[in-house]
């Protein structure tokens, strides 16, 4: 799971150069809505929308979101609704559009470049207007992974026939809950027939690879088989999880994909994690891959739209050989392991995690449950403790969870700015009661001063109660990075003494002149 490090810029980049570019779609919405909030600056997002089909829906999207100039500095962002089983025209029309953007401004015009969308299908509530709007863009590819997408090829088939579709996800507490999208309802007009992209599953075994393959709803066109080295979330270890003596899951012979038997299957795959170099493409090959996934090495390239201080950061920690990268088995909301980087000052810091007050407020990685009442609610296991319990979670499965959300959302330079207390209410609290404390001694002592002395005592030590009391403060969303164990690497990049790199040096790494053709697919 990535957040806007691999946009448009890094997708064009890639392929510019012959190879498939990847846009993340993962809270697609959220990120232009903030762009948006910031004034588009380059008007790159509303020269995309221009292009969109339906005028009518960019023009709500750009009245609804848009802000000339941008927003006050320190001002918060305000927030897109939360996905869920309730229908939200308005929110379908971001997502769609925002994705149809993206695609548009990777291609740039270039009708040789191949763009694909990779989505988690952990998110299925969004995934139908996301799928439909890079389709309206006529994206190349779809990637799914983060789950088994058996769904997913019947919904590419059926959008590009211009009919209805719908996707199901699981309640807790039984049964299964269903959403809907209708292209022509969407676009207020039938809807035309669209190029029906190829879609790539992410898998870790042949067993996933084999089920995809005879179960689907439609055809998959092949895989991108991902090693437990590859960043964001990695598929547990087969049978009991074991953590070895640094706290990581522990992964064996057991866990590492039978390429054999997924090149028998016949169908072409890609091979992720920790294989961005020329070697390691070379072995894919050998293999029976067709090429191979590169994400680690783009992230902290020019073009990847990272935050810049912590791509410094990142780089800084690479070349003092000192950057690390955990496999962290609690943090996900998700229940799967998660690829954290160890980097002072952001939410990998059990200081700057202890600091964060827990909120819930994007909703991603919610999952839903059944109400005492029937009805269909959400929860996250990273929201507040008592809120999850309330809504029927475990508490035990909601510590040292982490907001992905949130943190991943401030790693592409969009930290969401709150208003909130300066320190916790028990700390809070504990202000006041040293301020009346403090109060009570001071009047006592300014009595045989005199009166005079006594107002003047007893003012100040009001005026430092309500400072306690009523002390207000700012503070950003930390940032969480999420990388493959390989990222270390990324100092070959680094050429001449440069303190930064371009995707085209990453590609270059990997491939020859001449092999520059579509071999190699980044993914973020």
């Amino acid at each position: 799971m990535g957040i806007a490090i691999s946009t448009w810029r890094l997708a064009r980049a890639v392929a510019g150069q012959g190879q498939l570019g990847v846009i993340s779609g993962t809270a697609i919405d959220s990120v232009h809505a903030r762009i948006l909030q910031e004034g588009d600056g380059d008007g790159a997002l509303r020269s995309s929308y221009a292009r969109f089909p339906m005028q009518e829906i960019a023009g709500e999207v750009l009245n609804s979101w848009f802000v000339p100039g941008g927003k006050d500095i320190g001002a918060p962002y305000r927030l897109v609704p939360q996905f869920s089983d309730k229908p939200n025209p308005s929110l379908d029309r971001l997502t769609a559009l925002s994705c149809f953007g993206e695609v548009t401004l990777a291609r740039d015009g270039n009708p040789k470049a191949k763009v694909g969308i990779n989505l988690l299908d952990k998110i299925r509530i969004p995934q139908l207007a996301a799928l439909y709007g890079a389709m309206l863009a006529n994206v190349d590819y779809v990637l799914m992974g983060a789950g088994i997408p058996r769904h997913v090829p019947g919904i590419l088939d059926k959008f590009a026939e211009g009919l209805p579709a719908s996707v199901k996800f699981d309640i807790a507490g039984g049964g299964e809950g269903e959403v809907s999208f209708d292209p022509s309802a969407f676009l207020g007009a039938p809807a035309p027939k669209l190029k029906r992209p190829k879609f790539l599953a992410i898998i870790t075994s042949a067993a996933l690879a084999v089920n995809l393959a005879r179960k689907a709803s439609g055809k998959v066109d092949g895989f991108v088989v991902e090693t437990s080295i590859a960043g964001g979330h990695n598929a547990p270890p087969r049978g009991p999880m074991q953590l070895g003596a640094t706290g990581e899951p522990v992964y064996g012979p057991r866990d590492a994909p039978e390429l054999g038997k997924i090149a028998d299957i016949g169908l072409p795959f890609w091979i992720g994690g920790g294989f961005a170099s020329a070697a390691r493409l070379a072995e894919a090959r050998a293999a029976g891959a067709a090429g191979v996934q590169v994400g680690t090495a783009f992230a902290c390239c020019e073009e990847s739209a990272m935050a810049p201080a912590l791509k410094r950061k990142l780089i800084q920690l690479a070349r003092s050989g000192s950057l690390r990268v955990f496999t962290d088995p609690l943090a996900s909301p998700t229940g799967f392991p998660f690829k954290v980087t160890q980097v002072p000052g952001t939410l990998s810091d059990p200081a700057v995690y202890g600091a964060r007050r827990r909120v819930c407020d994007l909703g991603y990685l919610r999952s839903a449950y059944k109400r005492e009442d029937g009805s269909t609610g959400f929860r996250c296991a990273a929201e507040p403790v008592e809120s999850y319990v309330r809504k029927g979670g475990k508490a035990e499965d909601a510590q040292k969870r982490v907001c992905l959300c949130n943190g991943l959302m401030a790693a592409a330079g969009y930290a969401q700015i709150r208003k909130e207390f300066a320190a916790t209410l028990e700390k809070r609290v504990g202000a006041i009661r040293e301020g009346v404390s403090h109060a009570v001694a001071d009047a006592e002592q300014a009595v045989a001063s005199g009166l005079d002395m006594l107002k003047v005592r007893v003012g100040t030590a009001v005026s430092n109660i309500e400072a306690a009391a009523g002390s207000v403060g700012v503070s950003v969303e930390s940032m969480i990075a999420t990388a493959g164990d390989s990222l270390c690497e990324i100092v070959r990049y680094l050429k001449n003494g440069k303190d930064s790199y371009s995707a085209l040096d990453v590609l270059r790494d990997i491939l020859s002149p001449e092999e520059l053709s579509c071999d190699c697919a980044n993914s973020v």
